[in-house]
């Protein structure tokens, strides 16, 4: 159960991580998304939303192998992941490369439901039985 987590983990911090990219240029970002980023305001502002998304990630990908900081990356991943699902709706008045976007974060938020679901399955199992008293 332990790898699965790790793996799940992975997956959603390569999803997340993917954006980092854009901070090499227009040009980059344009690749990722398929559409200009011309104003150097949006450029700029696209700039930070990739390193933004290089710490959701990274953090993510460390969470993989840290199972101390998965409650804490799980919750930022998915405050990422459900903050832009919701903006995203509906989902058709969007182009096709964002609609991309859209169901990787599904794949993401999916994924790290799942880890997190099982990560504390397998923590209330390695503590064992719970021994309740009764009142009698």
């Amino acid at each position: 159960m332990r790898h699965v987590i790790t793996m799940l983990f992975v997956l959603a911090g390569l999803i997340k991580v993917t954006p980092v990219i854009g901070v090499l240029g227009a040009e980059w970002l344009q690749a990722l998304y398929q559409m200009p980023f011309d104003g150097l305001d949006l450029l700029l502002l696209m700039r930070h939303r990739a390193v933004l998304f290089g710490v959701v990630g990274g953090l993510l990908l460390v969470a993989a192998f840290r199972p101390a900081l998965r409650a804490l990356a799980g919750t930022v991943g998915l405050v990422s992941v459900v903050s832009f699902l919701v903006l995203a709706l509906p989902l058709q008045e969007h182009s096709a490369a964002l609609q991309r976007v859209f169901w990787a974060d599904v794949v993401a938020g999916a994924a790290l439901i799942l880890a997190l679901w099982l990560a504390r399955g397998s923590a209330q199992s390695q503590r064992g039985p719970t021994v309740r008293m009764s009142d009698s």
